[in-house]
């Protein structure tokens, strides 16, 4: 399982969370400590946002513990909303394309989990990508194509129903080929302005997901980023949705219901 994490809030410095916390995602990338997988070797990406409204990104398959071009961006980069991403490969191989985020136009999405059977229903899954987006298919993974997929149903206008939409016909894809249909499914989808994250599991195994606020920012995480009495780590329940509003509110909500 992958850890991934995205903030939004004051204008900070991209290190202080990826790199400088206790528990930092660099840190998860080589000891996680709440994933059945401890080492996310395989990879690592961040997406932020500046002064345009697509946003910049960086990906490499070195694990992030052993990257000095990560250490610097994240150093010298500053943002008021960013994606950091540690991959641990459910199968597909170790490319940069299959490193996270995924974007497309202003939007950005990461996603921890798996469907099981994946590679049975691939076809299936690839055929439910319009057309129109599907040139921007840059590697293999699940994760790509389940955002890619999405966009059939009208992401950009209701992100939340297009996620839904898109894994209620995955499991319909999976059942009809007689597969076991269970999907682990924790991800993060941003348009720049707002954050909505998710929390779902068929078997309620959901991959963990964790939120703390403050006065100036929200962050959100696969696993604390660190032991802080101060900081108060709020754990997401199954099935739930997470939208951001304003500079520090969240609101939560059933997913799929």
């Amino acid at each position: 399982m992958c850890r991934w994490l995205a903030y939004k809030g004051k204008s900070i410095f991209l290190e202080e969370l990826i790199v400088d916390t206790e528990n930092s995602l660099v840190k998860q990338s080589s000891h996680a400590l709440l994933s059945k997988q401890i080492v996310n070797g395989d990879g690592f990406g961040i997406g932020w946002y500046a002064h345009r409204k697509t946003p910049g990104i960086l990906k490499e398959i070195s694990p992030a513990w052993n990257n000095n071009n990560l250490l610097q961006f994240a150093h010298q980069i500053r943002s008021p909303l960013f994606f950091s991403h540690v991959r641990a490969s459910t199968g597909a191989d170790v490319a940069r394309s299959n490193c996270h985020p995924f974007v497309f136009g202003e939007w950005m999405f990461m996603h921890n989990g798996q469907i099981n059977n994946y590679w049975f229903i691939r076809r299936e899954l690839e055929n439910m990508i319009p057309d129109a987006h599907y040139s921007l298919r840059r590697g293999t993974t699940d994760s790509e194509a389940i955002f890619l997929a999405a966009l059939q149903f009208n992401l950009p206008h209701d992100p939340v129903g297009a996620i839904r939409k898109t894994l209620r016909k995955i499991v319909e894809s999976t059942q009809e080929a007689g597969l076991e249909e269970n999907l682990h499914f924790s991800a993060a989808l941003t348009n720049g302005q707002d954050i909505y994250a998710f929390r779902y599991s068929r078997d309620k195994k959901d991959p963990s997901l964790y939120y703390t606020i403050d006065n100036e920012s929200v962050v959100i995480v696969s696993e604390p980023l660190d032991l802080d009495a101060d900081t108060i780590w709020h754990e997401v329940e199954h099935n739930s949705v997470v939208k951001t509003q304003g500079k520090n509110e969240v609101v939560i909500s059933d997913f799929m219901n």
